[in-house]
């Protein structure tokens, strides 16, 4: 049984052939509906998701229900089934492969995982967090993995609705996986299917991308593997984007809610968005960091990395890619002047430029589509001196950043 309430089914008429792999699942109570009391059918029935065959609704009709079911809170999954028409961006597509729907299952679990962690974070603070609020622009990224003539209408048709981190090999692929946060990979063509093959089996095999949305514009592959939120289906780059985009905003708001609970961990110290410290308190921090570097000795650094407020994407990126990378004894915070400022504790200055090179190199080189020196960071560095305090140490590294910058 369903622990958070019915299932709703909505079809045109007869019973869809998806129903039964929710019977086959237990997946109960499952509740079947016609498309005209569809939304009369939401109320009432107050499901935990929506299963939708939409071989003969048209888009009206379906932007309708769907502009229903974003308004309830938490989270209402809605997962259309082999969808001829454009989606709504809180309509999850599920394309079936030869009648089999055992991959529509796991689906629909991920997606429950996701109302469950809204409904904890709406328990655990009174501020309203819905999946509109996810603006694919300047929170998701997508990874694209590919080459040759499609590559760069997919670029084109991803990059105008969210973030692109373009890999021309696996091997870069899987570099960005590990360096970033990613919400979604679309893998076109220049590969063979025993690439791709062993790709999706390292994701498969990967507690961290198991559940991230993939796409592969091919149909040589039957998708046979432990990935939920996986699609391979042909077409034209504009309806690969259109495919993967309601995936990689569901993947963007899950990761948002992820960051929230930690934030509320930490008594709101921490900014959901980034992973980093809100300002005041990494001024607090900092400030309990130089007075015990100097009362027992040690090294202490701090590296300002500070992006052009024109492209604030840029900062959101890096600050999102220094969360991930920097180590445990690091803290850093994101700052409204477009600058993320992190503390190296126990770090010389030898030790800080390099640990600020390398950071600076892997957002150089995961960079969104062409190479943009804009995006890049100007870098500076400074270190604790014997009669530094808090506020000295920063004014010296805002001093060392107007160097830097001119």
């Amino acid at each position: 049984m369903s622990q958070q309430g019915p299932i709703l089914v909505v079809s045109a008429a007869a019973r869809p052939s998806f129903a039964s792999a929710l019977d086959d699942a237990k997946l109960f109570p499952v509740v079947e509906t016609e498309w005209a009391d569809a939304a009369r059918a939401v109320e009432q029935v107050q499901p935990a998701a929506i299963l939708t065959a939409t071989s003969a609704i048209d888009e009206p009709r379906f932007a309708a229900l769907a502009k229903q079911i974003a308004a309830r809170q938490p989270y209402l999954p809605l997962i259309a089934v082999d969808p001829l028409i454009g989606l709504p961006e809180n309509a999850i597509p599920f394309f079936q492969v030869q009648g089999n729907f055992d991959r529509l299952v796991a689906r629909l679990n991920a997606a429950l995982r996701i109302r469950s962690l809204h409904a904890t974070v709406m328990r655990r603070q009174a501020v309203r967090i819905a999946l509109s609020d996810i603006d694919t622009v300047s929170e998701a990224t997508v990874l694209l993995v590919g080459r040759g003539a499609a590559y760069p209408a997919l670029s084109v048709s991803l990059g105008e609705r969210a973030g692109v981190v373009g890999a021309l090999s696996i091997e870069a692929a899987a570099r960005h996986l590990n360096t970033r946060d990613i919400d979604g990979i679309v893998v076109g063509e220049g590969f063979s299917a025993r690439v791709i093959d062993a790709f999706l089996t390292v994701l498969t095999e990967d507690s961290r991308f198991r559940n991230l949305p993939v796409v592969v514009a091919s149909n040589d592959l039957a998708p046979a593997y432990d990935l939920p939120n996986l699609e391979m289906i042909s077409g034209e780059p504009g309806r690969i984007a259109d495919i993967a985009l309601p995936m990689i905003r569901q993947h963007a708001f899950e990761a948002h809610l992820s960051r929230t609970l930690r934030a509320i961990d930490a008594e709101g110290l921490i900014d959901a968005r980034t992973g980093l410290l809100t300002p005041a308190a990494f001024d607090r921090d900092f400030a309990t960091a130089v007075y015990q570097t100097q009362e027992r000795g040690g090294g202490l650094s701090v590296a300002r990395f500070a992006f052009d407020p024109a492209h604030p994407r840029a900062q959101f990126d890096g600050a999102r890619i220094i969360g991930r990378l920097m180590r445990q004894m690091d803290f850093g915070a994101v700052f409204d002047d477009g600058s993320v400022i992190v503390a190296f504790a126990e770090t010389d200055l030898r030790n800080a430029h390099a640990i600020a090179r390398r950071l600076s190199s892997v957002m150089r080189h995961t960079s969104h589509g062409k190479r943009d020196a804009r995006a890049e960071p100007v870098v500076s560095v400074a270190t604790l001196q014997p009669n530094d305090s808090a506020k000295s140490l920063l004014a010296r590294l805002d001093e060392e950043a107007r160097r830097a910058a001119s």
